[in-house]
């Protein structure tokens, strides 16, 4: 079986923008109307009033300044809140691509440019998301359409595990003889999944896709790459991260607006459970590779937030992790879904010599963890 290696990455970041202040003001505007229109069901003691966000509770819960949105228009609108999405997001009559396939686009070409390669060279898409925006034709044939590549293409949900759950997905497909070089492309839009009137969650999330070109390592001998050098997925069922959307949410009754087919979560259960099977996975799997934690030179987590961040660096390293040890991207992005640990590692892959060793590893619903073990090599 033949080696496999990365040869590019991508990210696109959507150019729209909404800081703390702008969501926090809003957000607070919402409140007032609220309890305003409620007062008599509040003072009954029939609803309980909502309550303030703040610019301080969401940095000191989340790490959170600002993040990317595919559309910012309506949530500053505190009767709205809500977001307004261009009229051509299925795509236009002279072939332009669907919204979520634009994104994916964007991302493909930069990693593809980072690979040195064009489309025709890719025999296998996986386009993994949290949310796609339909079930079918597959986004990822749409891609395909697009960048002229061959081979087949096919769409695959994993939650906040879906770029590693994808990249591992293509891995395989190398490592089996099935194709020679896949294109993983992860297109987040789970802003459309937020609840932006609930305190807990309505600043937690931003979109972005994340992009990664994996090939026959034997191919990739004349460039830079990263060698994946050992790759393990887990799966286990919780309720604690869900949403029941779903192609029946319209047959039931107040589903379109019911909190349940949002995104939901109980934070502190899976900061509870979720964390050391986190820290645990990490463990085995660097012992199964005869290594600790120690021995790598840098670790790209999900950027859940920065307390889970935080706490399992520290729990794996056993003393205070430095932003070299675990970066962080989420104070300006924002939680990104699945894109999250690849993010960071587009952006901070930098300043490792032939031979060294890095990890990504991503988790949520499910629950869901992945891990793969890189280490770079090349000219």
């Amino acid at each position: 079986m033949s080696d496999v290696a990365i040869t590019g990455t991508g990210l696109f970041v959507p150019e729209n923008v909404l800081t703390n202040e702008a969501m926090v003001a809003a957000f607070n505007a919402y409140v007032d109307r609220y309890n305003a229109e409620n007062s008599a069901a509040i003072e009954a003691g029939d609803l309980p009033a909502k309550q303030y966000s703040s610019t301080e509770f969401i940095e000191k819960a989340s790490g959170i300044r600002k993040r990317h949105m595919i559309s910012t228009e309506g949530l500053e609108d505190p009767e709205r809140m809500r977001q307004v999405l261009p009229e051509d997001v299925h795509g236009k009559a002279d072939g332009a691509p669907s919204l979520q396939a634009g994104m994916a686009l964007k991302a493909a070409r930069q990693a593809l440019e980072a690979a040195g390669l064009e489309g025709r060279d890719i025999n296998k898409i996986i386009l993994s998301a949290a949310v796609v925006q339909r079930s079918f034709p597959a986004v990822g044939i749409e891609v395909q359409q697009h960048l002229g590549a061959g081979g087949a293409a096919e769409d695959m949900l994993m939650g906040c595990s879906s770029a590693t759950f994808g990249i591992i997905n293509g891995y395989a497909a190398i490592k089996a003889g099935l194709v020679d070089r896949v294109l993983m492309v992860n297109p987040e839009i789970f802003t459309t999944m937020v609840n932006f009137t609930d305190r807990d969650s309505h600043f937690i999330f931003g979109d972005i896709a994340s992009a990664v070109v994996l090939e026959r390592a034997d191919l990739a001998r004349d460039k830079p790459h990263w060698l994946i050098r050992d790759v393990k997925e887990w799966t286990g069922m919780s309720d604690n991260i869900r949403s029941n959307f779903g192609p029946m949410t319209r047959f039931e009754k107040d589903g379109l607006s019911r909190a349940d087919n949002f995104f939901v979560q109980e934070g502190r259960k899976v900061f509870k459970e979720l964390l050391p099977l986190v820290t645990d996975f990490i463990t085995d799997q660097m012992a199964r590779n005869q290594m600790t934690v120690a021995d790598l030179k840098r670790m790209w987590l999900h950027q859940a937030n920065i307390n889970m961040n935080k706490y399992a660096a520290k729990k794996l390293l056993g003393r205070e992790p430095t932003e070299d040890d675990a970066p962080t991207v989420l104070d300006k992005y924002g939680n990104i879904a699945g894109a999250g640990s690849v993010a960071a590692f587009h952006e901070r892959g930098d300043g490792f010599a032939t031979g060294e060793r890095g990890y990504l590893c991503s988790f949520g619903a499910g629950y869901s963890i992945a891990g793969i073990l890189v280490e770079r090599a090349g000219p």
